[in-house]
């Protein structure tokens, strides 16, 4: 039971959303899970993704989250247009390589992490 303990520890750990203070960028939609229990949501986006694409992003996570003892799965992607002058967030698009993320649970992530911002998504565009 320590280690179903201890993973849960760890998962609690994750943050639900981090993405780049500002500008268009690639994001993906990952569910954390820690051993065969429940797992979470999290939302990653960086614009060093740009040019290595989504594929770097969750190669990064997966990484990050094994030396926690965690194990992830991609449910898709697509980009963030982030204003932070206009407190606003937009999400749209699809992944070439992971498909089209929920958009709507990626939007509920950011209001939690965000609840001044105004917050819409679409699936049109890439």
């Amino acid at each position: 039971m320590a280690m179903a303990a201890a993973a849960a520890e760890a998962l609690s750990r994750v943050p639900d959303v981090e993405i780049d203070g500002g500008g268009v960028f690639k994001y993906v939609l990952v569910r954390v899970r820690a051993g065969g229990g429940p797992g979470k949501d999290v939302v990653r986006g960086h614009g060093w993704a740009e040019y290595h694409g989504e594929a770097d992003l969750y190669e990064r996570m997966v990484q990050e989250l094994e030396q926690q003892g965690l194990g992830c799965e991609c449910l898709g992607g697509g980009r963030l247009s982030h204003r932070p002058q206009e407190r606003k967030i937009h999400v749209y698009g699809y992944s070439v390589g992971f498909g089209r993320a929920d958009h709507s649970v990626t939007t509920e992530k950011l209001k939690a992490k965000y609840p001044d911002y105004e917050i819409t998504w679409a699936d049109e565009g890439y």
